[in-house]
């Protein structure tokens, strides 16, 4: 369903809006490359001490990038990775007060700091964790313009991740994606691909018949994989259009039968490059008047499947080095919901599942990760009420809903075998929801 409170608030009514006190939605540019700001200049900035300027450095001559002193700029780097104190955290404000006026519309902020393994004591690991609080509260500051800010908190041997990251972070495929930490480590296999990156890999997406599934099936057929569509027969003639569009294959199944990771597997042929556990269900209630019935349904399917199918392909060695799992979770898992008990209890269960498997997985080269989208523009949300529907788009930096695309975008930087620094996060597709943040 259309936004049209945000389409106001781009027209000639604009004006009066504004008198009246209410927030204009910003337009955000969902460009696939780096934003054309971000082209223009950047600007780039270090704590005292810090650590990581060689591989910030890497990253803006490997991505092109542009350094400016003065004007407008696209995005603006930081490395806060020598910040070892509380006193040293006006470093943060020294940096950015002069520069965050100087960001674009719809620009970028990222911030780089280390993992807490890799503080120096105490005093510097307490001072990387409040870069977290001041990079979500700029984030806050920076939303209406449409602009994101997110942290890159690297481990050891997280450096060589940090471009493939950063040409994520600053193109418009993150336009739905702010207030984050996302873990960089020692990558799961070599940082290669080929053109476009996912060419030769097959993926397989549950759920794909329609809105957040068949977006993921089209952003990871756009980036060269052959995609193996799976969804319920009821959906069948959806699925094979939706799949049939992309040159992918259709197959129908009920994931949480015991046959159908074996299903799965005979639909790609025995090669599963990339899963992505996108089927779901809800079954809403207050838990005063939910039954067991609706409650170990959305179980089953939400988080048991998964659990299931990810366990036969380990166990067959069907995800083999350069392997994607991508579960998709949700804000519910994290935040919590009132009417979804059962909902969030499997969502979050997934958190736990990604998190438990990731050293696993990496031990045969591949990674895992979870995906948690918060109030995305679909059919079910285009059917809730005027009133929650309104609340559950406003309520985030952003001020809007996200798109299926954006989820999608993430499942596909995920997937690329550039992104093998980033195993068992959980990242926020949201807007920088404000629930659980």
């Amino acid at each position: 369903m259309a936004d049209r409170y945000a389409a106001l608030t781009g027209s000639p009514l604009a004006p009066i809006l504004s008198r009246l006190g209410l927030p204009r939605i910003p337009a955000l540019v969902r460009t696939p490359g780096l934003l054309p700001a971000v082209a223009e200049g950047v600007a780039v900035g270090a704590s005292p001490g810090a650590t990581l300027g060689e591989a910030v450095g890497a990253a803006v001559g490997e991505l092109g990038l542009k350094e400016v002193g003065e004007g407008r700029i696209g995005a603006a780097l930081y490395d806060a990775s020598g910040l070892d104190s509380a006193e040293a955290l006006v470093e943060l404000q020294r940096f950015f007060t002069p520069v965050v006026g100087r960001v674009a519309p719809s620009g970028r902020v990222v911030i780089l700091t280390v993992a807490p393994q890799r503080a120096a004591n105490p005093r510097h690991q307490a001072a990387q964790r409040g870069v977290q609080g001041f990079a979500r509260s700029l984030g806050k500051e920076l939303g209406r313009k449409g602009t994101t800010v997110n942290l890159l908190e690297v481990g050891e041997g997280g450096e060589v991740g940090v471009a493939a990251a950063l040409a994520f972070l600053l193109s418009g495929r993150s336009a739905y994606l702010s207030g984050q930490v996302i873990p960089l480590g020692a990558p799961a296999h070599p940082l290669e691909a080929a053109t476009p990156p996912l060419a030769g890999k097959r993926a397989v997406v549950t759920g794909a018949a329609r809105g957040i599934g068949a977006a993921i099936a089209a952003v990871l057929a756009r980036e060269g994989a052959e995609v193996v569509g799976a969804d319920v027969a009821a959906l069948r003639s959806e699925l094979e259009g939706t799949v049939g569009r992309l040159g992918g294959k259709a197959v129908t199944v009920d994931v949480t039968a015991a046959e159908a990771a074996e299903r799965l597997l005979d639909a790609a042929e025995g090669q599963i490059d990339v899963i992505v556990h996108n089927a779901g269900i809800t079954r809403d209630r207050t838990l005063a008047r939910m039954d067991e019935r609706r409650f170990a349904a959305v179980i089953k399917v939400n988080a048991l499947a998964v659990e299931r199918i990810n366990g036969v392909l380990l166990e067959q060695g069907a995800i083999q080095s350069g392997g994607r799992i991508l579960c998709l979770s949700s804000v519910a898992g994290i935040a919590g919901n009132a009417g979804q008990t059962n909902y969030a209890a499997a969502k979050a269960y997934l958190i736990g599942h990604v998190k438990a498997l990731a050293a696993e997985v990496a031990g045969r080269g591949a990674t895992i990760n979870g995906i948690a989208p918060g109030f995305i523009e679909t059919q079910m949300t285009a059917a809730m009420p005027f009133a929650i529907r309104e609340v559950g788009r406003r309520l985030n930096s952003l001020l809007q809903g996200g798109l299926p695309q954006d989820v999608a975008e993430a499942v596909g930087w995920l997937a690329d075998p550039r992104s093998a620094a980033v195993n068992g996060a959980v990242v926020r597709v949201c807007g920088q929801s404000f629930l659980g943040a």
